[in-house]
């Protein structure tokens, strides 16, 4: 019974500066919501005070109608209207009575009946109406003044808005405010990424001295180191390879040479195929040997040594080279001249990488098919079996093979990927061709000129 493996959770990226943002942008709004409420209360209380001392103040202008009440004619009806002009529902309603409860002046937007039925002295709260309620001077009456409870709850809303509404009319400009504060604050960062985003196989050069914060001072320190160590690391790789090749060079050549003289001598022998083996592992080995020393020479950078590379003249060479010692054919059509800035022979490696291996994994029967286009591109194409993607996208690094019979060191492809990024040209493999279900097309596609 095997246990099923459970496959690594991806983890999920997140952003600095979305996540300051945010983070700032909470505490902040969260801050200026309970200011918000604070201040709704504290203009709710205030404009509720002020307008209780405004029903005691018209409750106290009332007085000068009493004085006139107590020696009016005592004959006088009960429950007189007194009518103002412009009066709607919104303006204060009052009344004045007995301390017996006996209604006997009102205005005309007051009910018929008492606005409350205690008369003790103070606020009081009804269903239509906040009224005040206050006795007289001579004690003999007493003085209801109501506001309508609708109105009293509109202004506070009103004032409530006021005070508040400014704050929310904020929260835009904050936000804009906090984003580009916190994003002027990361500058430093971007550009210590791009900086390193730049290293790479061609460059490890240290990160040159940045205006970088404290936090992110060491963080810069520690690059360089690493650059450093790495470079070092990469430069002693590239000179063993370069002298192990070299020392190798000779050896094999000589091995080769011996074993050809000695398939000659042997001629129809039993042991003719046994030289002829050792004569094919002797090439094999001088290729492998020739394809480090490719490998250890691009790390010098001499794509760009040289001037101007015409790259038609070069392919036309390569394949009839080629065609001469592989037998097979290469079809090159297109344009008659793509000028790039760089060194021939580093140019050179590349294609023949390119083509050489276009031929020694295509169908024998079918031509190499090599176009250049207007647009300033090399297409490669060859005749073989489709490549499933996954493995494609694995061929250009160095001593990975295909599911292939045919020799070959898996180094050709990687080295053409990294001349390829010498010349700042963009490499790319394709299969099936398009318009085909068979063959690989390998894409060059050099920066347009000057």
């Amino acid at each position: 019974m095997t246990e099923a493996r459970q496959e690594p959770r991806q983890r999920r990226h997140w952003s600095l500066a979305s996540r300051l943002v945010s983070g700032t942008l909470v505490a902040v709004l969260g801050a200026l919501v309970l200011l918000g409420a604070l201040v709704a209360g504290f203009t709710r209380f205030e404009v509720t005070e002020r307008l209780d001392n405004s029903l005691q103040e018209v409750a106290e202008r009332l007085e000068f109608m009493l004085s006139a009440l107590d020696h009016a004619d005592p004959g006088a009806p009960d429950g007189q209207v007194a009518r103002l002009p412009e009066t709607d529902r919104r303006t204060l309603a009052y009344q004045i009575a007995t301390p017996d409860g006996k209604l006997e002046i009102r205005s005309q937007n007051a009910p018929h009946t008492l606005l409350v039925p205690d008369m003790k002295t103070g606020f009081y709260t009804v269903p239509s109406f906040r009224v005040y309620v206050t006795p007289s001077a001579s004690g003999r009456h007493v003085i209801l003044v109501g506001e309508p409870t609708f109105h009293r709850r509109e202004a506070v809303r009103h004032a409530m808005l006021i005070s508040v509404l400014p704050i929310v009319a904020f929260f835009p400009a904050i936000w804009f405010m906090v984003r580009w504060s916190v994003r002027r604050a990361l500058r430093p960062l971007t550009g210590l990424q791009n900086e390193i985003r730049s290293r790479g196989g061609a460059n490890l050069a240290p990160v040159p001295p940045l205006d970088l914060p404290d936090e992110l001072v060491s963080i810069h320190a520690a690059v360089n180191l690493l650059l450093e160590r790495l470079n070092l690391a990469l430069a002693t790789e590239r000179a063993f390879a370069a002298n192990a090749a070299h020392e190798l060079r000779n050896p094999a050549a000589a091995l080769l040479a011996q074993a050809q003289l000695l398939q000659r001598q042997l001629g129809e022998t039993q042991y003719a195929p046994r030289a002829g083996i050792i004569v094919e592992q002797a090439r094999r080995m001088g290729r492998t040997v020739e394809k480090l020393l490719q490998l250890s020479r691009i790390g010098s950078g001499m794509a760009l040594c040289g001037g101007m590379v015409d790259l038609v003249p070069l392919i036309g060479f390569l394949a009839h080279e080629l065609e001469r010692e592989k037998g097979r054919r290469i079809v090159v059509d297109g344009a008659a001249s793509l000028l790039v800035e760089g060194d021939m022979d580093t140019a050179g490696i590349m294609l023949r990488n390119l083509l050489e291996n276009a031929l020694v994994h295509g169908a024998a029967d079918q031509p190499v098919q090599v176009t250049v286009t207007q647009d300033r591109r090399v297409l490669i194409a060859n005749d073989c079996a489709a490549i499933d993607p996954a493995l494609l996208a694995t061929l250009e690094k160095p001593f990975v093979r295909g599911q292939t019979e045919a020799a070959g060191s898996g180094l050709g492809l990687g080295i053409a990927r990294q001349i390829s990024r010498l010349f700042h040209a963009d490499m790319s493999l394709l299969s099936p061709v398009p318009g085909r279900t068979r063959g690989v097309l390998v894409t060059l596609a050099f920066p347009p000129q000057g």
